[in-house]
């Protein structure tokens, strides 16, 4: 050993891949910095070399000791000693050894006690090694060999992303295997001759196991099975594939297998330049239906296309109208298809689309309901300099066809037989503006003008053709007052008032677009409360009523809205539990209050002239760190206009509650007051850990008809966290006893 003036600055850097052979007098002769520097120039990606402590130990051999860390290219390795042959170009070094990366494999750590490496850290052995990826993986093994840059073969190793402990006691689980290979380019883990272990006691074992490291976001192979029980379906077993077609194409397989059923759902998504596109659905062979084959398919996608224009789709298709009941994909009673083009300016809207309803309601045939509805809308705005303010120009052509060739001669009440197909055509156009009078009083005064064009066949009671001019115009006051206490509070209260008239006549025309009628505090001052032009307002109308709102600096806000309208001859198209029968509407109340602690409550109801209630709904929420709770009641009055014989009156509850860092409990239930019975309800409780996720989630659904059968589900998921692509919930590490 000929040690030569060891150099002890607090940091020393040595070029390493590019060093020529240095007698001692040279180097004794030269400073360490300038040595550095001369070394790097002409040479490409050079290992660099850091250490308190750095000698040479004989010809061609270099020593560093004491916070030692040597650099390439994007792997850092941090030692207690390295020494490197020049000769031949090897690294020894003695751990504790801390590998890391700088650059893509920068989520990799590997610790290890000692090591051989060449100089280009592409190749070597390391000893007792341990390699920690993502953070959350961890692999042991007695030897890791470093290959080609690229592969870590680990021998004799261990794999698990629980807590391991120094006590001798084995993880919640573990996998156990002669040889895994990381491959850090494909981002894969490959396991030879695997046992999988909870507790260490052996659970099922594999000749050859295939797993993405966990920094993969997407990668083919099988996902965590579901075990599911139902009541029409038995005991089965979901066992979903994820197939990557490239960077924007992937394809998801989920055979479903149980003693009735032999299920395989699809998800194919494609993501283009200017869209997506996704296909989903399910193919059914199952003892519940005489058919050979079940299924559904449901196709969607969004495109942005030239000149702003967007083209958004919505189509799907059904075997049988209880098909999505019995399996549980969906519990909706109508089927739509869409396909719609649009264009959204600052002061420009326009529209078309073909929509294709498909009922799935015991009440309802597909023969006579609007089966398929093309629609066209556009509205623009201008801004006259001359007259000021803004004016409109609308217009909207509807077409609804059923597909039933009967006319409508009024004899059926109940229109069993209608096949009766109406199309129309509305142009509207308007101006309005507004003014500031004294005190901050605003007004607006608006006035236009509609036309209204309709074609009907097959119904023999109305007319074939009928149009109609209706003159409009209102003028709005409102007066906006503030109040802002010394704490900073404010209060704004709006008493607003509106005196509307438009002129024409009720056409007589079939009412098959405006049977529901919502009056609340959105169409408070409209001129029209009807959902669809199919049919307007005639006459004179006033409404008045107030805001009120509050907002506190400590974080509370309040709003509440009152409101009435006196109509001179009240539309006998409004149905009753609309709140618009009458020459004085029903009161309007609704109201919001958030409170800064998680608490919030909204509500709306309809009170007649005796304060009895119309309608009413209202919702409570509360939401901190660890709950989420909600509750909803709605309550409906019969009225046989809207196919509503009996009172409706239904309690929502739903919620979620965390206890601890690993218990987790979620429900809901909704229940029907007037009934005196439930309606749906479910409860999930998730047990999760720092390593695995695990899922018991159970259903019911009361409703019965010739479609939907009471049923319930129970379903049973384990996810071992680290090799998931995504987890829903947080990680919360493990504890070690001492």
């Amino acid at each position: 050993m000929h040690p030569l003036r060891p150099l002890r600055r607090p940091i020393l850097a040595l070029a390493l891949a590019g060093l020529v052979p240095l007698s001692p007098a040279a180097l004794a002769q030269t400073n360490g910095a300038e040595t550095t520097q001369s070394q790097l120039q002409g040479t490409a990606a050079p290992a660099m070399l850091i250490a308190d402590r750095v000698y040479l130990d004989g010809p061609g051999k270099l020593v560093a000791e004491g916070n030692v860390e040597a650099l390439r290219d994007d792997l850092r390795i941090r030692a207690r000693r390295i020494s490197y042959d020049q000769a031949t170009g090897a690294l020894s070094i003695e751990g504790p050894i801390t590998l890391t990366g700088t650059g893509e494999q920068a989520e990799a750590i590997v610790l290890a006690d000692s090591a051989q490496l060449d100089g280009d850290f592409r190749n070597g052995i390391l000893t007792s090694a341990r390699m920690m990826l993502g953070t959350q993986v961890q692999l042991a093994a007695r030897q890791m060999a470093r290959v080609d840059d690229r592969y870590n073969q680990l021998y004799k190793t261990t794999v698990s992303s629980c807590k391991v402990c120094n006590d001798g006691k084995p993880p919640l689980w573990q996998i156990r295997a002669q040889r895994v290979v990381h491959d850090e380019d494909a981002r894969q883990l490959y396991f030879d001759h695997a046992t999988f272990e909870i507790y260490g006691l052996p659970v099922f074992y594999l000749p050859y196991l295939r797993l993405p490291d966990p920094t993969q976001e997407r990668v083919t192979g099988f996902l965590f099975p579901t075990i599911k029980r139902n009541s029409q379906l038995g005991t089965g077993l979901k066992m979903p594939y994820f197939i990557t077609l490239g960077e924007t194409r992937d394809l998801l397989l989920t055979p479903y297998v149980s003693g009735v059923t032999k299920t395989l759902e699809y998800r194919y998504r494609q993501a283009f330049g200017n869209g997506a596109l996704s296909f989903s659905g399910a193919f059914s062979k199952d003892t519940l239906d005489d058919r050979d084959l079940r299924g559904y398919v449901q196709t969607a996608g969004t495109f942005f296309l030239d000149r702003d224009l967007v083209l958004r789709f919505n189509i799907a298709a059904i075997s049988d109208d209880a098909y999505l009941s019995d399996y549980g994909y969906s519990d909706t009673d109508r089927l739509k298809s869409e396909i719609a083009l649009s264009r959204a300016k600052r002061d420009e809207w326009m529209r078309g689309a073909l929509v294709h309803y498909h009922t799935l309601r015991e009440t309802e045939e597909n023969a006579t309901i609007p089966s398929i509805i093309g629609e066209v809308e556009y509205e623009r705005r201008f801004f006259p300099e001359t007259m000021g303010g803004e004016f409109r120009l609308g217009l909207q052509a509807h077409s609804h066809f059923r597909y039933s060739d009967d006319n409508t001669d009024g004899s059926d009440p109940d229109d069993i037989t209608d096949g009766r197909d109406v199309s129309r055509l509305n142009v509207m156009a308007d101006w309005r503006r507004s003014y500031t009078l004294l005190a901050g009083l605003r007004a607006e005064a608006m006035a236009g003008l509609a036309i209204d064009s309709f074609h009907t066949v097959q119904d023999s009671v109305l007319p074939e053709r009928q149009t109609g001019v209706v003159p409009m115009t209102a003028v709005t006051l409102r007066w906006p007052l503030q109040r802002v206490d010394g704490r900073g509070a404010v209060t704004i209260i709006e008493p607003v008032a509106q005196l509307a008239w438009s002129g024409g006549t009720a056409l007589n025309v079939a009412n098959d677009e405006s049977t529901r009628t919502e009056f609340d505090e959105g169409n408070l001052l409209g001129l029209t409360r009807f959902a669809s032009p199919d049919r307007r307002e005639h006459g004179w109308r006033a409404a008045y009523g107030a805001t009120i709102s509050q907002y506190d600096p400590s974080g509370w806000s309040s709003r509440l809205v009152l409101g009435q309208i006196v109509q001179d001859d009240p539309d006998p198209s409004f149905n009753q539990s609309s709140g618009l029968t009458g020459t004085y509407s029903n009161l309007l109340v609704a109201g919001q209050i958030q409170a800064p602690n998680g608490w919030s409550l909204s509500g709306r109801g309809l009170f007649d002239n005796g304060l009895s209630v119309t309608k009413t709904s209202a919702r409570a929420g509360w939401v901190n760190e660890r709950a989420a709770f909600g509750a909803t009641y709605v309550w409906l009055g019969p009225d046989e206009a809207v196919d509503r014989a009996s009172v409706i009156s239904e309690w929502t509850v739903d919620g979620s509650y965390r206890f601890n860092e690993n218990w987790e409990v979620d429900g809901n239930i909704r229940y029907d007051v007037a009934s005196d019975s439930p309606a749906t309800a479910g409860l999930g409780v998730t047990w999760s850990n720092e390593c695995v996720d695990v899922t018991i989630a159970a259903s019911k659904n009361f409703t019965s008809s010739s479609v939907v059968t009471p049923s319930t589900d129970i379903s049973f998921t384990i996810g071992l966290r680290g090799f998931s692509a995504q987890t829903s919930s947080a990680s919360y590490a493990g504890g070690c006893r001492n």
